[in-house]
């Protein structure tokens, strides 16, 4: 089965207690309007009523009225403006009214909503999170060095801001914990053609990384990207050995194809002097040019050909 069509090994994670969806609100520049205009306003009452007040002609009463009204004007339109909301480009900001969530603003621009509500800035940007390297044992015992990158987006910031604590540390927390299920669950090299291994078959295993780090960060509501290894070696206390077995490999697949080659060529001389008929080749004679040919093929180092004047048979 390919790690793609795995089922992923995650724990089953709680609902959600919130699902995001889009507060409501008005345009930016009527509450920065009216929080622009609205203390100047309140000023001119204050004044006008002041001025009303000291005049001998007029009752005292409207000069106080128009004092109170402009004091409260002035308080009202500084009170809306913490109505006033602005969200860039790659950040939403998620709004409260008395600790109850009533929506997410993730229109780029000015936006006013109730002047009561509270708010909390929430990047919404495409971000990367390098694990450290994880010294772990793979799925044949060794002790190896693995690290890797995952690349996440938050996409519900309802579940990323209540579903649970701190979202980034949570994603850093179940990243590197999948990372160290995902390094025991397979060899670091294979050694049969039906068996995935994590320096061959990197891409596949990464697949799967990707799912189960997914799983693991839904409840906070983040969506996992890709994932990429980036460090992926033997532990350095069996570094040296491991280095031998693998040169040890590569010496007998180099020898096994020098053999190979060397035996096609041997057949395709024997075959050819035997065709041609230019030389009467004898069993024994055979064997002893097979030998010759296999030696001058098959050795490291150049040949010193001996010269026989005599007979094949003295």
């Amino acid at each position: 089965m390919s790690p793609s069509n795995k089922a992923v090994d995650a724990p089953e994670m709680p609902a959600p207690p919130v699902k995001e969806h889009v507060a409501h609100s008005l345009s930016g520049a009527l509450g920065l309007l009216l929080a622009v205009l609205g203390p100047l306003l309140g000023i001119g009452l204050v004044l006008g009523g002041v001025a009303v007040g000291f005049d001998p002609g007029d009752r005292p009463a409207v000069g106080v009225t128009l004092i109170v009204v402009g004091a409260l004007t002035t308080v009202a339109a500084l009170f809306a403006w913490n109505g006033v909301k602005m969200v860039a480009p790659g950040e939403a900001r998620v709004i409260q009214l008395f600790g109850r969530y009533v929506g997410t603003l993730r229109t780029d621009g000015l936006r006013w909503v109730n002047p009561l509500t509270s708010s909390t800035r929430i990047s919404t940007r495409v971000r990367n999170h390098e694990t450290a390297v994880l010294k772990v044992n793979d799925a044949a015992g060794s002790p190896i060095e693995i690290a890797a990158v995952i690349v996440w987006q938050v996409e519900d910031t309802a579940q990323a801001t209540f579903g649970v604590d701190d979202y980034e540390e949570f994603v850093t927390t179940q990243a590197e914990t999948a990372l160290r299920h995902i390094a025991t669950n397979y060899p670091y090299e294979a050694h049969a053609e039906d068996t995935l291994s994590l320096r061959d078959n990197a891409e596949s295993i990464t697949d799967q990384l990707s799912a189960e780090v997914n799983a693991r960060v839904a409840a906070a509501g983040v969506h996992v990207i890709e994932s990429r290894f980036t460090h992926l070696a033997y532990a350095p206390e069996i570094a040296s050995a491991m280095l031998q077995r693998q040169q040890a490999g590569a010496i007998i697949a180099a020898r096994q194809q020098i053999v190979e080659g060397a035996c096609g060529m041997v057949e395709t001389a024997v075959a050819r002097i035997t065709e041609q008929g230019f030389v009467e080749l004898d069993e024994e004679r055979k064997a002893a040019m097979v030998s010759n040919l296999l030696v001058v093929l098959c050795g490291d180092r150049g040949t010193q050909p001996v010269v026989n004047t005599g007979s094949l048979y003295q």
